[in-house]
């Protein structure tokens, strides 16, 4: 079980990181890359190369502004590609959502919320989830401990208000 995880610039790894965790906790490989669409194509484009090859089931693409880079990864591989748009400008990540959810037909983005990886990881976790028993068992153990916990609170308010 392999998820690739790119982002265009250093200064997106503090928003991508969340996500890394969320996976490995599930005990899934996660190759993390830093290629611009913009400044490093070639690269990028080498490295979609080998994840077309490598056993990667999942990119999870995370950018701000422009927001390119899902869109280029997507052009590029037909394995399911995640778009988490980054705040960071003016626009505070409405730009990078705008572009990365506004894919032309054919070539999809799955586009999550603003700075959103820890639904990206899900994500990528449900797809995973489709062939792999393990984490679909996981996810599942997960749900019901959310639900659970929310119960809980339920309870808590409902006899504080009696």
């Amino acid at each position: 079980m392999k998820v690739a995880i790119i982002m265009g610039s250093t200064s997106d790894l503090a928003k991508v990181e969340p996500a890394v965790g969320i996976l490995k906790g599930y005990g899934v490989e996660v190759n993390v890359r830093c290629l611009s669409a913009h400044r490093a194509h070639l690269g990028l484009s080498q490295f979609i190369e080998e994840c077309n090859s490598d056993g990667t089931e999942v990119i999870i693409t995370a950018a701000g502004m422009a927001a390119a880079l899902p869109g280029v990864v997507a052009s590029q591989t037909v394995l399911p590609v995640i778009g988490v748009p980054l705040s960071g400008s003016v626009l505070d990540g409405m730009d990078a959502l705008m572009s990365i959810v506004q894919m032309p037909s054919g070539i999809p983005v799955a586009t999550v919320a603003i700075n959103g990886s820890k639904n990206a990881a899900y994500l990528a976790l449900q797809i995973l989830g489709t062939h792999h028993a393990e984490i679909k068992e996981k996810l599942l153990a997960e749900r019901k401990e959310m639900e659970t916990n929310a119960m809980k609170a339920n309870e808590e308010v409902t006899a504080k208000f009696k």
